[in-house]
């Protein structure tokens, strides 16, 4: 696959006919990566001599990123004058914590949701203030409105009268009900580093990001950028690959929070797609949070299809089987059966 191998080996960008520019193109953008993929190219010393065409496209996608780096910026100084008093340093996730902590990931990275943690008690209190300040959930159904509430890490999802942005505010990395216990924002709050550059807000901990980043791929069955947010695992991996201790504390950090079977996928699927460095003594130890070997058998044939771009040139037979049974999976992860199938069920007549 053309995007795979670009983003494996960035080098053989230079050497692309206009055939494989007809692929890549179209793959990186469905998959949310053409602006990443132009930051790549850039860097190449052949950048200059690519073909007119796809360096437009790749361009463009950078300038769309740029723009949307600088109105996170801006909504982020917005989130922080409101919420501030509440909460003091405000912890950003994901997309926002890459973006003003200026990580590798946010190079060219657009992303649909500013994600940011707090403490349980402190739900309501941050939700009154979101919402005098014109931010509402719209139009949301009372049973999904209970189901964010009750169930999972997160309240429903708040967008900005007028900017149109959207926060998301959380108060775990995993559902309450979830089969593998819960990580609470205590937890992770304990271990939040400072951004220097932008006071008053803070990231999760390296090990803490690459965690996060690797439960929520792996876990939520949400696949559509799925290749984009390998990606982010992969630059994560690289940047912090030379902190002291950083692996040890990856793989403590992993057995403490029980998210060891989310860093074992990201761990594989990262070095069978793109390569990605890792130290021969952490591998070996992370391959003892494998599952069973039918197990193991059934999620590689699976991932193998959920990673690829989601466009008709990357479909392999059964794509489809594979999404949904990760998407069954990830539910199944989410809560108890007991829960599972009323909530199916209904869903299923809701979408009817």
């Amino acid at each position: 696959m053309i995007l795979h191998a670009l983003l494996r080996d960035p080098r053989r960008i230079v050497d692309l006919s206009m055939e494989d520019w007809d692929a890549a193109i179209p793959q990186a953008r469905v998959s949310g990566l053409l602006s990443r993929l132009g930051a790549l190219a850039v860097a190449q010393s052949g950048y200059a001599a690519l073909p007119d065409r796809p360096r437009r496209h790749m361009e463009a996608a950078r300038l769309v990123a740029a723009k949307h780096r600088r109105d996170v910026q801006f909504e982020l100084d917005r989130i922080r004058d409101l919420l501030s008093s509440t909460l003091g340093t405000l912890v950003l996730l994901k997309g926002a914590a890459y973006v003003a902590a200026d990580l590798p990931p946010a190079e060219g990275r657009v992303f649909n949701d500013i994600d940011i943690l707090v403490r349980e008690e402190q739900l309501e209190a941050v939700e009154s203030i979101l919402h005098l300040a014109g931010w509402r959930m719209g139009s949301i159904d009372p049973y999904d409105d209970r189901y964010y509430r009750r169930w999972m890490h997160q309240i429903p999802p708040m967008t900005h009268g007028g900017r149109q942005t959207t926060i998301d505010v959380h108060h775990s990395l995993i559902p309450r009900t979830a089969r593998i216990g819960t990580v609470t924002a205590a937890q992770l709050m304990q271990h939040a580093r400072e951004i220097p550059a932008r006071p008053g807000f803070a990231t999760l901990s390296p090990e803490d990001m690459v965690l996060h980043s690797a439960t929520h791929l792996f876990n939520e069955g949400e696949f559509g950028r799925g290749l984009r947010d390998l990606g982010d695992i992969d630059l994560l991996l690289r940047h912090f690959h030379d902190h002291p201790d950083f692996w040890t504390r990856l793989l403590d950090r992993a057995q403490e929070l029980r998210l060891t079977r989310p860093l074992f996928y990201a761990l594989s699927q990262i070095t069978r797609i793109m390569g990605t460095p890792l130290p021969t003594k952490a591998f070996d130890a992370v391959r003892h949070f494998a599952p069973t070997a039918p197990t193991l058998l059934v999620m590689d044939w699976a991932l193998a299809r959920a990673l690829n771009p989601p466009h008709k040139s990357c479909r392999e037979p059964f794509s489809g089987l594979a999404l949904w049974f990760l998407y069954v999976r990830a539910h199944y992860l989410r809560m108890p059966v007991h829960l599972l199938v009323p909530h199916l069920i209904r869903k299923a007549f809701m979408r009817d």
